[in-house]
């Protein structure tokens, strides 16, 4: 009775700019995610890259829908399932803690792997399994998508129009993740950018684990910054590299 009656006005004005609404913003939330998926899917050949991030979308898709259907399980997860000194530790805060030391790990192999030039052309790096890189991309799929539902939760009460926006937002991922996934890996100070933001959602992760909220709009538009500049700087080495080509160019010209 109660999704006849989600159904019904899924289709009003109202309804329609929620769904609008949430999806964008199921989208902005999705950016941490589709990052991490990018750089651990680089892991693997070029062949199976693509199949890895639809595998790891499709999953994250799933488990979203599947946690909107337990709302009431995940509002038990903010009781407390034992206390330290006057310290209730929840379950939430298992998963957050979890998932950002887990984040903090492989972001801190990788960025050591960059700067030491592990990865370089001609450097052979040990290749992970496609189940491997599967796995990784399940378990950190499960620590994000809970600010995924609980946005969801705090913005609308109609189930069908969150489980539309989770299914909007993740289609939209699924089509641009491989051009995410191709300019972050073709752009080595692009990817240290985004391996520094994934640090700073696994600190972010285990603060929020000791109760410590973080108003996460810094940490976008800090990041967005830091991505105009590096954009600017990217468009700068490129005309310089132009220019180079072209003198060359006409100094054989000349000769």
């Amino acid at each position: 009775m109660h999704l006849a009656q989600d159904f019904h006005e899924l289709f009003s004005i109202g309804s329609l700019i929620s769904l609008l609404t949430l999806s964008v913003l199921e989208i902005v939330l999705g950016i941490d995610n589709i990052i991490f998926i990018s750089i651990v899917s680089g892991k693997l050949p070029k062949s199976q890259q693509g199949k890895a991030r639809t595998i790891g979308l499709m999953l994250a898709l799933i488990m979203r829908v599947v946690l909107l259907f337990s709302i009431s399980w995940i509002a038990g997860l903010k009781d407390a399932l034992f206390t330290i000194s006057d310290f209730g530790v929840t379950g939430r805060d298992l998963i957050l803690f979890g998932g950002g030391v887990f984040l903090l790990y492989k972001t801190t192999i990788e960025l050591h792997n960059k700067v030491e030039g592990y990865d370089e052309e001609g450097i052979k790096l040990k290749k992970e399994s496609f189940n491997a890189i599967v796995l990784q991309i399940v378990l950190i799929d499960i620590v994000f998508s809970f600010d995924s539902i609980l946005t969801a939760v705090g913005l609308v009460s109609n189930l069908l129009i969150m489980i539309a926006a989770v299914i909007i937002a993740m289609i939209i991922m699924i089509l641009f993740s491989g051009k995410v996934s191709d300019f972050i890996n073709d752009n080595p100070t692009i990817k240290i950018l985004a391996l520094s933001f994934l640090l700073m959602i696994g600190v972010m992760l285990v603060l929020e684990a000791f109760h410590q909220e973080v108003d996460k709009k810094f940490v976008y538009i800090s990041i967005a910054f830091s991505f105009f500049v590096e954009m600017m700087n990217v468009r700068m080495r490129r005309r310089a590299a132009k220019r180079k080509r072209d003198t060359n160019n006409d100094k054989r010209d000349i000769i």
